[in-house]
């Protein structure tokens, strides 16, 4: 069956609110009907990536990580192309690759669930040369990450700092020219944001499929002020599948895409991870990539 390390998040709100010991003691208890040995560690959340790198290169069989999409993320491209099964516990805030993995938002059953969960392979996308797991935004949502970082943990709670952002990233948002290219077409555009997804997702941010073998572009191409606004509030609230008036909102899809912009590097958000990428940006799926715990 192999060998199973936990790495959490010790900051977390979801393992605090729980109890630590509680935590451990449970997914020992859950990991060892899949395992031969179950180490647990709770580790700062300065020192999670150093971990997870030492994980990716030791003998272990399983690593299960317990942390947000960004976390995840680390976890994504340390494993991709390796033998070793990946899992994942909703310790964070967005939590899209848990869910869309069959992970309980309930952290109780999410870890009791976890030791019933079977390896499946799974697609990881790319972009310039990183892995990731669900999607790497430009524009509005490279300000949407920068915003959700400055309001993290505001005093009025989740919600309120949601929204927050967004009107903040508004503000920010500008129209950028850029070219981009698939394998089968070239197209010059003014947008406000681009959102490239690994595999399509569907209404309210899901994936119902996670080995379909293609990338999804959406494009919000600028068309004024009050377009700006409704492209984003759907965007936001992953409304734009379930109407007909896209407010500008277009998708295709591709194995790989290149973004070219009159500049050198720019923002993207990636996993929920604000990084500066080299211009152009180069997106592939990469189909079977990881090999995960599913439900």
């Amino acid at each position: 069956m192999g060998d199973t390390l936990v790495l959490l998040n010790a900051r977390a709100g979801a393992l605090i609110d729980a109890g630590a010991d509680h935590v451990r003691q449970t997914l020992e208890s859950s990991l060892k009907r899949r395992s031969d040995t179950v180490e647990v560690r709770l580790v700062r959340p300065g020192y999670l990536k150093d971990e997870i790198q030492r994980a990716a290169q030791s003998d272990i069989s399983t690593l299960v990580v317990g942390g947000g999409d960004g976390s995840a993320g680390c976890a994504v491209h340390a494993l991709a192309g390796s033998s070793k099964t990946l899992g994942v516990l909703p310790f964070g805030t967005m939590n899209l690759f848990a869910t869309d993995l069959g992970m309980p938002a309930d952290i109780e059953q999410a870890i009791e669930r976890l030791g019933d969960a079977r390896p499946r392979r799974i697609d990881l996308g790319r972009v310039n040369g990183r892995y990731f797991h669900s999607l790497s935004g430009l524009g509005f949502f490279s300000q949407m990450a920068r915003a959700r970082e400055e309001v993290r943990g505001h005093k009025l709670g989740r919600l309120f700092g949601v929204g927050l952002a967004a009107i903040r990233a508004l503000r920010r948002t500008s129209p950028f020219t850029l070219d981009f290219r698939t394998e089968r077409r070239r197209e010059h555009v003014e947008a406000l944001a681009v959102l490239v997804t690994n595999n399509r997702f569907g209404p309210d941010w899901r994936r119902p499929v996670l080995d379909e073998g293609v990338l999804e572009i959406h494009i919000v191409e600028h068309a004024g002020a009050l377009s700006k606004l409704k492209a984003s509030a759907n965007l936001i609230a992953g409304t734009w599948r379930n109407d007909d008036d896209t407010d500008g909102i277009r998708s295709l899809d591709a194995r790989h895409v290149v973004i070219s912009r009159k500049r050198s590097r720019t923002f993207a958000s990636t996993d929920g991870e604000l990084r500066r990428e080299r211009i152009p940006i180069r997106y592939e799926i990469r189909p079977g990539a990881l090999t995960v715990l599913s439900l």
